[in-house]
C-alpha cells in the first residue's frame, strides 16, 4: 500500500518524473475546504476524525497528488501541554506564554498525551479512505518551532524573547520531546508512511546555535523511528544542515526552502529523499507566467540525478492562490519531467 513514485523517492531509486505534494495542499485555497469549513469549524476539522479525513482527501481527488498529509495543526502539543489555544480572525491564539514564571504550570507529559490521541484517528481514518496507490504522510511541529509559538505567541519578527530565554529550551524540551516521540509513534501505527518535523522558525537561529541547541533536541526526537521521519525547516541553509542527523542517511530526508538550489541540495543530501521548492509566492503569478517560470525551475534540474526528489514547494500554498495555478503545476511537472 502506497504511491510507487513515493516510495522511490525515500528509497532513493532513480525516476524520472517525481512524487508531487505540497504543505497546506488541503487548506483556504481550496474551494473543497471552503466548502467544509462554512459548516465546521476549524478545531472540527482537525479533531474530529472522518471531518479530518475529509478535508486531507479533498486535494488528492482534485489534484492527483501522490500523497495526502494529516489535516491537523503543530499548536496542539502546546494546547494538550495546558496552555490553551484559540483559532481567531487573526490566528492561532494561545491562553498565555510561556516564561520562567509560567513554565510551572505546564502539564506533565502523562497528562498531556490524552489530549493528543484525535491525531491518531484521524490517521487512521484518512488512510482507510486514501487509494491504495496513494501514500500518507503525518507530521509534528519542531521543537524549536514550539517553544518560540509557546514564548513568542508566534514565530513572526526578530524573536528576541525566545532568543532572551534561550536557556529556559532544553527545559522546554524535557516536555515537548517526550510528547512529540509518543505523537510520531502514534501516527506510524495509525497507518502513515511517513512523518514530517515541521521546523519553520529554525532558520532565525544562527548556525552555531543550532547545532548546540536544536540538534541533539532533534536527536532524541528521531532516535526510534529515524528511518521514517523527515525534516522541513524554513529559512535554514547549508551550513545548519550540514551535520550527519541529516546528510548521513540517518533521517528518512529532508525538505528545503525556495532560498536553496535545489540540485545543489540533491548533492549536498545524497541519502533519502529531498523535498523542495519551488516558490509558493509564484503560484499566485497569472497562469501563462507561472507555468514558464516553473518549466525554466524544471528544466534547470533535467541533466541532474534527481534520484530522492520529491516535488513540491518552499513553503504552504498561499490562501488566494488560484486552484487552476495548482493543477498546472502538478500536470506540468509530470509532462516536462516524463
Amino acid at each position: 500500500m502506497g504511491n510507487a513514485r513515493f516510495q522511490n523517492a525515500l528509497a532513493r531509486r532513480p525516476q524520472s518524473v517525481p512524487p508531487i505534494w505540497l504543505m497546506r495542499q488541503a487548506g483556504r485555497y481550496h474551494q473543497h475546504y471552503q466548502v467544509l469549513r462554512q459548516k465546521h469549524s476549524f478545531v472540527d476539522l482537525c479533531k474530529q476524525p472522518e471531518l479530518a479525513a475529509e478535508v486531507a482527501l479533498g486535494p488528492v481527488q482534485d489534484f492527483d497528488f501522490d500523497a495526502a498529509i494529516l489535516f491537523s495543526d503543530l499548536l496542539f502539543p502546546l494546547e494538550a501541554l495546558g496552555m490553551g489555544l484559540d483559532y481567531t480572525d487573526r490566528g492561532p491564539q494561545l491562553g498565555w506564554k510561556l516564561d520562567t514564571e509560567t513554565f510551572s504550570q505546564l502539564r506533565s507529559v502523562e497528562d498531556a498525551w490524552p489530549h493528543l490521541l484525535f491525531q491518531g484517528e484521524a490517521v487512521r481514518a484518512t488512510r482507510a479512505r486514501l487509494p491504495e496507490d496513494r501514500s500518507l504522510i503525518g507530521f509534528v511541529g519542531g521543537p524549536w518551532t514550539l517553544f518560540v509559538y509557546a514564548i513568542e505567541g508566534s514565530h513572526a519578527g526578530a524573536l528576541t524573547a525566545s532568543k532572551k530565554l534561550l536557556s529556559l529550551f532544553s527545559r522546554f524540551c524535557e516536555a515537548i520531546v517526550p510528547l512529540l516521540a509518543r505523537n510520531i509513534e502514534l501516527q506510524l501505527n495509525n497507518g502513515a508512511e511517513l512523518v514530517m518535523i515541521f521546523d519553520t522558525a529554525a532558520g532565525e537561529l544562527p548556525p552555531d546555535i543550532f547545532h548546540s541547541e536544536v540538534t541533539p533536541q532533534l536527536e532524541l526526537l528521531t532516535q526510534k523511528h529515524s528511518a521514517r521521519i523527515g525534516y522541513y525547516s524554513k529559512g535554514t541553509q547549508a551550513a545548519h544542515l550540514r551535520q550527519t542527523l541529516f546528510t548521513g542517511g540517518r533521517l528518512a530526508g529532508v525538505g528545503v526552502d525556495h532560498r536553496w538550489d535545489m540540485a545543489e541540495a540533491l548533492g549536498m543530501f545524497s541519502q533519502g529523499f529531498v523535498q523542495g521548492n519551488f516558490d509558493q509566492a509564484l503560484l499566485l503569478s497569472e497562469t501563462d507566467e507561472m507555468k514558464r517560470r516553473l518549466t525554466k525551475y524544471l528544466e534547470a534540474l533535467m541533466h541532474h540525478d534527481r534520484s530522492g526528489w520529491i516535488c513540491g514547494l518552499g513553503h504552504g500554498v498561499l490562501p488566494g492562490t488560484p486552484e487552476e495555478n495548482v493543477r498546472i503545476f502538478v500536470d506540468t511537472v509530470r509532462e516536462v519531467m516524463k
